[in-house]
């Protein structure tokens, strides 16, 4: 595969998913691994993602910047988040996670709403506590340097001791089969947490990325209530997510 081919698909992983594996990439295209790192390092020293430890993560992904115009889908996004901070009632418990979707829904929060918001995002937290209502309590750990949020034992001990009304969860990969799944261990046993505390969970992600899994599984397809993409309900994409329960927005 041409270089040009490679940079393409890789930029395009990278914008869909915020963050991608160099193995992933490596045996998805069939090239060697140390193709893909100089391929990495050639698109970050453009400027056009940002090379990490064992892959990349998109711009967007910055500490404690949001820029709409780095944000890939932009439009598509609000149109989820604007779905999803529909579903928050006011004196909510909220749980949410990081990712440009989740921090579109909460730019998108009316002046008015009074709640509680638990994050372990950075960024999240950040935009949270601009808000003038809202009560934004940032659950503490080691954080990730690609992820920009907390891990580990303390940050799950803090999510032992909450029961959330709502819980937001950013998505890399979805479908019928495998659930919701991620490539990062631990940020597999968060989330775990997080559903563990929360009375509802609520997928937020585009629709380019359904029909796709990852090595370790977060959750069945059961255990999420409702799915939120930028399509119409009636879309035959979302279908088979109607048939195993799930409810559709």
């Amino acid at each position: 595969m041409l270089k040009e081919a490679r940079h393409e698909y890789i930029l395009n992983e990278v914008r869909i998913r915020n963050r991608v594996l160099l193995t992933d990439i490596a045996m998805h295209l069939n090239v060697s691994e140390d193709t893909i790192r100089r391929d990495l390092k050639e698109l970050d020293q453009l400027g056009q993602l940002r090379k990490v430890h064992g892959g990349a993560v998109a711009k967007s992904f910055y500490p404690f910047v949001y820029k709409k115009e780095e944000i890939y889908d932009h439009s598509n996004k609000q149109v989820i988040a604007d779905k999803g901070a529909k579903l928050i009632n006011p004196g909510d418990v909220v749980l949410i996670t990081g990712g440009t979707t989740n921090l579109e829904l909460v730019t998108l929060l009316p002046e008015t709403l009074s709640a509680t918001f638990f994050t372990p995002s950075l960024q999240v937290a950040t935009q949270l506590a601009q808000h003038p209502q809202v009560e934004a309590i940032l659950i503490g750990g080691r954080v990730s340097h690609d992820a920009q949020i907390a891990l580990g034992a303390d940050a799950l001990n803090t999510l032992s001791q909450i029961r959330a009304d709502i819980c937001f969860l950013g998505t890399g990969h979805l479908d019928v089969q495998n659930g919701l799944s991620e490539f990062d261990w631990e940020v597999v046993q968060l989330k775990k947490a997080m559903i563990r505390s929360s009375k509802r969970i609520v997928s937020l992600t585009l629709s380019a990325k359904l029909n796709s899994s990852q090595r370790y599984q977060v959750c069945p397809i059961q255990s999420i209530h409702t799915l939120i993409t930028e399509l119409d309900p009636a879309d035959a994409a979302l279908a088979r997510y109607q048939q195993h329960g799930l409810q559709v927005l």
